[in-house]
């Protein structure tokens, strides 16, 4: 039996949609959109990912050497579909030892990202991009800035691409390393990809 949603930005309990609420309801944060658990790394979780994906599901391609897809999640509700994605990734950390990688799509407001790299507020912060841009990813022919954001223990970088919020969130902060030169990133749901994914074990990252 599939597992209840849960809150994205704390991953608490969710109430259900009542004749009084329509939204899933969050008792610290009121309406949420609710996070699924993790769908396996593999062809059948990706798919299931794509299927109703609002935002744009986001891959580095070339993958780093040595890194492995290691899970899908996603939050949204049947009626509007899923409006927050999230790609996880793990493999050799720049300075040793494991490294993982979470990269976030989501509407503005969900909150998705902000959970996973342990902040309070649904976005980055009211500081954020009031300096120069410390990374950057690559999408089509077009390069997008990314900033740092504080995060406890991780190394956290958020942007804006094609209207929504991306994160690339890094743990242990010692991988943002990575970010040093910037991603190419596709986007899963665009057709005619035939790509070769490496999957690996389920990432401890993800809900479930």
């Amino acid at each position: 039996m599939m597992k209840a949603p849960i809150c994205p930005r704390c991953q608490g309990e969710l109430r259900e949609p009542s004749a009084w609420h329509s939204a899933w309801q969050c008792a610290l944060h009121g309406a949420v959109q609710p996070l699924r658990r993790a769908r396996s790394p593999s062809p059948e979780g990706l798919q299931a990912l794509l299927q109703k994906a609002a935002v744009p599901v986001w891959l580095p391609w070339p993958i780093p050497v040595g890194w492995l897809v290691t899970g899908f999640t996603g939050a949204g509700d049947d009626r509007g579909g899923t409006r927050g994605c999230v790609v996880a990734l793990s493999g050799p950390n720049p300075v040793g030892g494991l490294g993982e990688m979470l990269l976030i799509s989501e509407e503005p407001g969900l909150g998705l990202g902000a959970g996973f790299a342990g902040l309070t507020g649904p976005d980055p912060g009211p500081d954020f991009a009031a300096g120069q841009p410390h990374a950057f990813v690559r999408f089509g022919h077009h390069e997008f800035p990314l900033w740092h954001v504080d995060s406890p223990g991780a190394a956290a970088f958020a942007g804006e691409v094609l209207g929504n919020w991306l994160w690339i969130i890094l743990w242990p902060d010692t991988a943002g390393l990575l970010l040093l030169e910037s991603l190419s990133l596709r986007d899963l749901r665009d057709p005619g990809q035939d790509l070769d994914l490496p999957f690996g074990a389920k990432s401890p990252r993800l809900p479930g």
